[in-house]
């Protein structure tokens, strides 16, 4: 099995940074995506970014939600075992449990999603 472990959450001022960081453990044998989503308290998990994890550098893509596109920046690293989310310019509407997930191939059958357990992220002066 593969299990992610989330860093990097804690209270921050409005208008500043914390870099998040996702390593993952366990037998991969390649890698789909990975992503940030985050939940606040009463509201559904959202999407916050993914990265697209190929063979080459050079087909590699990300994407972002709306509400954190300019401010946020997914990248990983390049042994493949560890996603980041780079958080600049926070707003209080940042405030939520932030999780990783992955989207991998453990076996030649078929892709399967993980999740971390999260960490949060507050942002309040």
């Amino acid at each position: 099995q593969v299990q992610l472990v989330e860093s990097g959450g804690g209270l921050v001022q409005p208008g500043g940074s914390l870099r998040l960081s996702c390593a993952a453990s366990g037998s991969i044998l390649s890698i789909y995506s990975m992503g940030w989503y985050r939940q606040a308290p009463g509201k559904q998990r959202e999407f916050v970014a993914t990265i697209t994890s190929g063979d080459s550098t050079d087909y590699i893509d990300t994407g972002y939600a709306d509400s954190v596109k300019g401010r946020f920046t997914i990248s990983r690293d390049n042994a493949k075992n560890t996603v980041y989310l780079q958080m600049n310019r926070l707003k209080p509407e940042d405030t939520a449990v932030y999780y990783c997930n992955w989207v991998v191939a453990t076996t030649p059958e078929g892709l399967h999603d993980y999740w971390g357990p999260g960490t949060q992220v507050t942002v309040s002066s």
